[in-house]
């Protein structure tokens, strides 16, 4: 009879329990890593588990209405290796708040598919989604509805293109300036769902594309990431980036965002080693927390001689979807997605993954803020379209030139920032100049491998800004290491 063996390890007094996940692995004989889960509390106690086969092969959703946010904020997304339910919060009903939101994965990990259950729980849940999807809306095709135009999809509004993210992306700005600006005639200090607004996301899907180094809009998304990472809490208005980076400096290499990561809802499906460097150094973890990679197939690998004839190469299962909810209850258990689809790629859109999403239509910004917002919204455009309508060209004079004299007329759509009374920029202010530090420090952050002064100041040179000298690198690799 198959067996779950579950050990209660402790440490000395005043020891803090550290382990490798692999070596203790094979140190228990297990050859299928999937087999073993290890919780500690973070300092001297640890519970070892080990199951008789990998116990997230089959993560089942029962029935979708599982997804609904509950009392407390949360959607349950999957479950861990004991069968506890995977919570990622959406919503803290104490603070009144909206969260941060970030997903991370490499190619083939399941983000897709993580990101259509997250999606899917927003609308059941009357969330207002603002969702670009930057991959061309290959990511979540389904998350468009049946034609993927106008009202006709299951979020509020949809981008497949990087000025439809921006455009997104500015019109949740407005809308949470506005809301601002009401919250405050109110007296209110803490945002509660429904009264009268409702809870607000915007996600950004492939949201490397967006941020990485040398992307047209990078400094701007990136201001607007963080403004409203920063403000819309308790506005009521949250900020999602799903994506693939392996490194910071890919998703706009900024403090801010690696204080989303500290503070917000982080899901981490399979990963490149210098972003989990990254997340142990920033501090993510606790200490003496570990997370066992996560490899591409599960089973257990064994040895084949060259010379066995009889040895049949059959395909190991994968592990799409497997990941740690690493700001959960549990940092370093691993949790699976509920598997959902079709076993088998389908023609079009998948039928038991719009039946997740639900019947109806999606919730929306509220019309209060409509006005200011403008055309994009109300048109749900999408592309350069969907750009000149909330950020609009500088007006001219009859002889063509900007600024002052008699201008030429304009049409009266509504598109944000065409006001002269409006209270907020026309376009984003742009962030700082990247000081020698800064991009020594990046050039730091992207190798794991040690570097010489030599090898730094090349690739810095590499970066695109203002040439340097040796001398210059030598005295801010000292004050870094002071």
């Amino acid at each position: 009879m198959s067996r779950i063996y579950e050990l209660t390890v402790e440490a000395p007094p005043g020891d803090i329990i550290t382990y490798h996940p692999m070596r203790l692995a094979d140190a228990l004989g297990i050859k299928d890593v999937n087999r073993l889960a290890v919780e500690t509390n973070g300092t001297s106690k640890a519970l070892v588990t080990i199951y008789p086969d990998d116990p997230l092969a089959q993560v089942i959703l029962a029935d979708p209405q599982m997804l609904l946010m509950d009392s407390k904020g949360r959607i349950y997304i999957g479950r861990y290796h004991n069968g506890r339910p995977s919570l990622l919060r959406l919503y803290d009903p104490k603070s009144g708040s909206a969260q941060r939101l970030l997903l991370f994965g490499t190619t083939g990990a399941g983000k897709s598919t993580a990101g259509q259950i997250i999606l899917a729980a927003m609308k059941r849940s009357g969330i207002a989604v603002l969702y670009a999807d930057l991959k061309g809306g290959q990511s979540a095709p389904e998350a468009f509805g049946q034609t993927g135009h106008g009202t006709d999809g299951n979020v509020a509004w949809r981008a497949t293109t990087q000025e439809g993210a921006m455009a997104q992306l500015r019109t949740t700005w407005l809308t949470m300036m506005d809301r601002q600006e009401r919250y405050s005639r109110m007296g209110r200090s803490k945002f509660l769902i429904g009264r009268p607004d409702p809870l607000i996301y915007q996600i950004v899907d492939e949201a490397n594309r967006l941020l990485e180094k040398g992307a047209p809009y990078r400094d701007e998304a990136t201001f607007y990431i963080k403004d409203i990472g920063r403000t819309g809490r308790s506005l009521g208005v949250g900020i999602g980036l799903f994506a693939q980076a392996g490194h910071l400096e890919e998703m706009g290499g900024s403090d801010t965002l690696r204080a989303m990561l500290k503070e917000g809802e982080v899901v981490l499906l399979r990963w490149t080693s210098s972003m989990m460097k990254q997340l142990v150094t920033d501090g993510l973890l606790p200490t003496g927390q570990v997370l066992a990679p996560i490899p591409k197939y599960a089973g257990e690998v064994d040895l084949i001689s060259q010379f066995d004839e009889d040895h049949e190469d059959d395909d190991l299962p994968g592990t799409q979807g497997t990941a740690y909810n690493v700001n959960g209850r549990y940092p370093s258990s691993k949790m699976r997605f509920w598997k959902i689809g079709s076993d088998l790629p389908t023609e079009g859109l998948d039928p038991e993954v719009l039946e997740l999403y639900g019947p109806g239509v999606p919730a929306e910004i509220e019309q209060d803020a409509w006005g200011l917002i403008g055309d994009a919204y109300g048109q749900r455009l999408d592309g350069i379209e969907a750009y000149r309508a909330v950020f609009p060209e500088p007006e001219e004079d009859e002889d063509g030139e900007e600024g002052g004299g008699k201008k030429k007329k304009k049409g009266s759509g509504g598109s944000a920032g065409t006001r002269a009374a409006s209270p907020v920029p026309a376009a984003a202010p742009k962030p700082r100049a990247r000081t020698l530090r800064d991009r020594v420090q990046a050039v730091l952050d992207a190798h794991d491998d040690p570097l010489d002064a030599l090898q730094v100041l090349e690739l810095v040179n590499e970066d695109g800004g203002r040439t340097v000298q040796l001398g210059s690198v030598r005295n801010t690799l000292t004050t870094l290491k002071r």
